[in-house]
């Protein structure tokens, strides 16, 4: 009995030490060490020993003071569908954006093997394989890829998501991505979200894996939008002023054209298309 107690106080010291750190962090991430050798393991701490506090939790006490802190930060409870594998808490006063690349850069690949989860969304792309017509081309169908045959070689016919995010890989999933040459596992910490208890923020995998030059360019098209829809709707502002003056300018100098308005851009033209029309009507009397 006292033993059993012992434990439990020991578990209950636990949580309120998980309390305490991500009450206390800048940023705590979420990361699943599945399939990570501990060699590895032990490389990455000594590595980022100077950026990243990795705590090794059990998922039920995990889960225990995510409930508990559910009242005093914002959204944690969020973060509970987040927890799975083999879990660990990560607490870092980095920025999350670097922070996933830094992890990213220590991560190698690995084959798949049946039982084990994907870290990500794994697919076959279209294209040609190595492989002459045989068994590969009912393997591949089995897994709903259609294939072809081009130039003595299978080929497969359209791309596709064969294991999405969070499914376990099959052993013949498994045997067939090997045999394409395709490595989905990732060997390293998986980031699976952050979160910052100040605000309450979570940037999930999708977000912090951003592809920085998509993201420019996509800023790069809207900024070209947005001013070209400026100018369409006369919209005032340091950027547009000069253009839309121009803009005014030439309406208004084709306005007084048009109509014979005389000013001091228009005299000139106003004379010379007068003298024209006068030419025209003295040719027209002396013919008549």
């Amino acid at each position: 009995m006292v033993e059993q107690k012992k434990i439990r106080q020991e578990k209950l010291q636990k949580v309120e030490e998980i309390k305490q750190m991500v009450t206390s962090s800048h940023l705590c991430g979420i990361v699943d060490m599945v399939n990570l050798p501990t060699l590895q393991l032990q490389r990455m701490r000594a590595q980022l020993k100077d950026v990243v506090q990795l705590k090794m939790i059990k998922k039920r006490l995990i889960l225990i003071a995510f409930d508990q802190l559910k009242d005093a930060l914002k959204n944690i409870e969020q973060l509970k569908s987040k927890v799975r594998g083999q879990p660990a808490l990560l607490f870092t006063k980095e920025n999350p954006f670097r922070l996933y690349k830094q992890l990213q850069k220590s991560k190698s690949t690995a084959p798949a093997k049946g039982g084990q989860i994907a870290p990500n969304d794994i697919a076959v792309s279209e294209g040609p394989t190595q492989f002459a017509p045989g068994p590969i081309i009912g393997e591949l169908g089995q897994l709903g890829l259609k294939t072809e045959v081009k130039e003595g070689k299978v080929s497969i016919k359209e791309g596709k998501v064969i294991v999405k995010e969070g499914q376990q890989i099959s052993q013949k999933v498994a045997d067939v991505l090997t045999k394409l040459g395709i490595e989905p596992m990732e060997v390293g910490l998986n980031l699976i979200c952050t979160y910052e208890p100040e605000t309450g923020t979570i940037f999930t995998k999708d977000i912090l894996s951003l592809d920085e030059k998509a993201y420019i360019n996509n800023i790069k098209t809207l900024s070209v939008e947005a001013y070209n829809l400026a100018i369409a709707v006369a919209y005032l502002s340091k950027d547009t002023i000069k253009v839309l003056v121009q803009k005014a300018q030439r309406n208004a100098s084709a306005l007084a054209k048009s109509r014979d308005i005389i000013t001091k851009e228009t005299l000139g033209g106003i004379l010379n298309k007068a003298e024209h029309q006068a030419s025209h009507l003295k040719v027209i009397y002396v013919r008549e």
